[in-house]
């Protein structure tokens, strides 16, 4: 059976291999970036809040220990964002709805994902996304149903591109392009923290 409402569910699995350290463990206001992620997705009232973990798993969970969630392990974390969405599909596929979200967007606000949420529920694919260089990226939101094709289809499809193929305004598109930047590489470390993104 269906539960009403949404989940979040918060990717926070990956090695940041490109950065050279956890940039969940990065830090804005002296708050880790898994920790204001979790908080911020939580501030849309999630009916449950799922954090995937992989590398760093025992580390990112102290981190959260004091926020409402449940943890879900990755232990192909290194396959991949996909596996990540594989490894929480048979808890997210019981909601309505499910907001994605990643830790590595520090000017990320609360609004912004109570709107994709609030957006999702009056687009005709129940969809919503952040608009990246006129495409639909995360943070998103999209049906739980899609979570149950994980049982039949690799789990390195992913719904970028699914969310991309769907029809022109059948998705609600967040217009924000001053969140639009992630960090990846140190060359983006360095920006956010010039930018006031981040603590030095």
């Amino acid at each position: 059976m269906k539960t009403p409402d949404h989940a979040a569910v918060l990717l926070a699995a990956g090695g940041s291999t490109r950065l050279g350290r956890p940039k969940q463990l990065l830090r804005r206001d002296g708050e880790t970036l898994i920790h204001r992620a979790a908080r911020l997705a939580l501030a849309t009232a999630p009916r449950e809040l799922l954090v995937i973990l992989g590398a760093h798993a025992a580390t990112l969970q102290r981190e959260v220990a004091d926020l409402p969630h449940r943890a879900i392990s990755n232990p192909n974390w290194s396959d991949g964002m996909g596996s990540s969405l594989g490894a929480v599909a048979a808890q997210a596929r019981r909601y309505d709805s499910v907001l994605i979200l990643a830790c590595d967007l520090p000017a990320l606000e609360a609004m912004h994902l109570q709107q994709l949420v609030a957006g999702a529920r009056g687009a005709p694919s129940g969809c919503a996304a952040l608009r990246w260089r006129d495409a639909a990226g995360m943070p998103a939101v999209v049906p739980g149903a899609w979570f149950a094709e994980f049982d039949a289809a690799p789990a390195d499809t992913g719904f970028r591109r699914r969310l991309r193929a769907l029809p022109a305004g059948s998705v609600w598109l967040l217009d924000a392009p001053a969140i639009a930047f992630d960090i990846d590489t140190p060359a983006d470390l360095d920006a956010a923290i010039e930018a006031g993104l981040l603590d030095p």
